[in-house]
């Protein structure tokens, strides 16, 4: 663990080492030490965004400035990419490791029944989110997967989906709609949901329903998971296209 937390969110949140990379702080956090801080921002009760950043985020925050402001707000940033633990080692301030989005939100879901967490499912696909939801309650009796809803609904919707949050009691919500769609979202109605934590998990509930393979851990290990998903899903080509303008952003500033 990086760092013992206080009992307080605020204090907990304030304290956590970072590294600032383009702009946007990312918190120098291994796996306990983000579960430790979601748990501080569930007891504390007022809504705490969380952001799993990758390279492709910091490169689309160079040019949305609305991107950029909301990370720079967001109360945790994980690193979620090797593509961030390079720049930081790069920057001499190397990172401890990679805490992903997909990791977090299983996690979450396996300690639910235990440290009373309500976790709402939101995007994806539909039929995505709840299958994830169904994977997830098998996988880990007890968990408590308080709701569903697919992304794919209108803009004159949005507020039936907040009511239904809201009325779910759900403490964590999950959003996965791709960046930067989600964090934006989570920013324009975080106060009005009723969660302590929001998170926004792009593919996550691909994953979780077991409709998208993650990489296998060997892959994972030597850092080409990127690789993977690309053989894997040719959709993903455009966000990996980012990957070259990153390297030469991160080293231009060094």
């Amino acid at each position: 663990m990086v760092q013992a937390l206080s009992s307080s969110a605020q204090t907990a949140q304030s304290e956590l080492p970072f590294v600032e990379i383009l702009g946007v702080r990312v918190h120098n956090v291994d796996m306990a030490t983000t579960l430790a801080t979601v748990s501080a921002f569930v007891d504390a009760g007022n809504p705490h965004h969380v952001i799993t950043a990758d390279a492709s985020m910091l490169v689309m925050a160079q040019e949305d400035a609305e991107l950029k402001s909301i990370a720079a707000a967001a109360d945790l940033v994980t690193p979620d990419s090797a593509g961030i633990l390079w720049a930081a080692r790069k920057s001499g301030r190397p990172l401890t490791e990679r805490v992903s989005g997909v990791e977090i939100a299983e996690r979450l879901c396996a300690e639910s029944a235990a440290r009373g967490y309500r976790i709402y499912f939101l995007g994806a696909a539909p039929g995505v989110a709840k299958a994830a939801a169904d994977k997830m309650r098998s996988r880990y009796p007890g968990s408590d997967i308080v709701g569903t809803r697919d992304g794919y609904f209108l803009e004159h919707q949005t507020m039936d989906v907040i009511e239904d949050v809201r009325a779910s009691a759900a403490n964590i919500l999950l959003v996965a709609m791709g960046i930067p769609k989600q964090e934006k979202w989570i920013a324009a109605h975080r106060d009005r949901l009723g969660c302590a934590v929001l998170m926004g998990v792009g593919g996550t509930l691909d994953v979780l329903s077991g409709q998208v393979k993650r990489a296998p851990r060997v892959i994972q290990a030597v850092r080409l998971e990127w690789l993977w998903r690309v053989l894997t899903n040719p959709r993903k080509i455009n966000k990996v296209m980012l990957l070259p303008r990153f390297v030469r952003l991160v080293s231009s500033r060094q």
